[in-house]
């Protein structure tokens, strides 16, 4: 299925998998680029040397475009984009808009820039600064997201930006693809999807609680700004407990990612700065990575949080990333060909 999306970045379907902390590393990005669609390795919860590791991990299982998922406002965000020109990354993926001096050191490197955008705005933003694409994730999507819809938001930043489109929130099968399609993206992007796959790092009983769940709630008690994730006691315990817990995985992160105290305040202020966060919501940030991982990489659902989309409630397998991509582009193709008049 050839599209806007797999003519700019060389997959032969418009399907890309998200960058998602502790999730995407090499085993999901590479299984996901190696069955035709668009792997994203997640690195911002990584350290430079752990993301240029899971790079050449991929490039070793499969020779398709792949992409990397950093954060701009991070103080090594230059670096990291450094080693994706020199390591041969075919695309840059961003969660917050990245700077335009990176977007010009990227496309000067011939290197695919496309960040995640809520908002109609902040598309023709990124837009004029010339990014190649965007993904436009709706409401329905899990982690960090926002109030509109997908059926909403993707028809407006359509039909304002002359870029490719991708979408995300709330897709999972062949015929949202098409839905997708018709509304004018060039692909869809899945993150809940591909978390519930056999090639997912996840452990097996935090995938086992995602198919059973039925509900996600959206929280600000996880870093202070709306975040989809499962509905799980624990979350509705953050409330209680959410600046003393703060504290708590600050000095964890700390440990674990060898940075100073000067050095977490420094990337507190970026971002209270660049994300306009008060000091209340900059301290409880400190619980993502922290909180993500107990969950994704620790396997302990108690003490951790598990962002998810809408989705999860429709779910209830763990196909390879190969057999999911190829059900979904089967049933895109039996949904247009019911759709086409004989």
């Amino acid at each position: 299925m050839r599209t806007g999306l797999t003519d700019l970045v060389g997959c032969r379907y418009p399907i890309v998998q998200t960058g998602m902390g502790y999730v995407a590393g090499a085993r999901l990005a590479a299984a996901t680029s190696a069955a035709g669609g668009l792997g994203v390795i997640a690195a911002s919860t990584m350290s430079v040397e752990q993301m240029t590791a899971a790079i050449r991990e991929v490039k070793e299982r499969t020779g398709a475009p792949f992409g990397v998922n950093i954060r701009s406002d991070a103080a090594d965000a230059a670096e990291r984009v450094e080693i994706m020109i020199r390591e041969d990354v075919r695309v840059a993926s961003f969660a917050l808009a990245p700077r335009r001096e990176l977007i010009d050191r990227l496309k000067e490197a011939g290197v695919v820039t496309i960040p995640s955008v809520g908002a109609r705005r902040h598309a023709e933003k990124v837009a004029a600064w010339g990014v190649d694409a965007v993904i436009v994730q709706g409401g329905e999507g899990g982690g960090h997201t926002g109030p509109i819809p997908t059926t909403l938001l993707l028809p407006q930043v359509v039909d304002s930006v002359d870029i490719p489109v991708i979408a995300a929130g709330g897709f999972f099968d062949g015929r949202g693809l098409v839905a997708a399609m018709a509304y004018g993206a060039a692909g869809i992007a899945m993150g809940t999807r591909f978390l519930l796959t056999a090639d997912s790092p996840v452990p097996d009983r935090v995938k086992q609680l995602y198919l059973e769940a039925t509900d996600t709630l959206v929280t600000r008690n996880v870093d202070g700004v709306p975040h989809r994730v499962l509905a799980t006691p624990f979350v509705a315990s953050l409330e209680r407990t959410r600046l003393l817990r703060a504290l708590v995985n600050a000095a964890r992160f700390k440990r674990l990612s060898g940075l100073s105290w000067r050095q977490l305040a420094a990337e507190g202020r970026r971002m209270r700065t660049g994300r306009q966060l008060t000091w209340a919501q900059v301290l409880m940030a400190a619980n993502t990575p922290m909180l993500l991982r107990a969950a994704m990489v620790e396997g302990r659902t108690d003490l951790g949080v598990m962002a998810a989309g809408q989705v999860v409630g429709v779910l209830d397998d763990l196909p390879s990333c190969e057999e999911l991509i190829e059900r979904i582009m089967a049933e895109a193709h039996e949904t247009m060909r019911r759709l086409t008049p004989p």
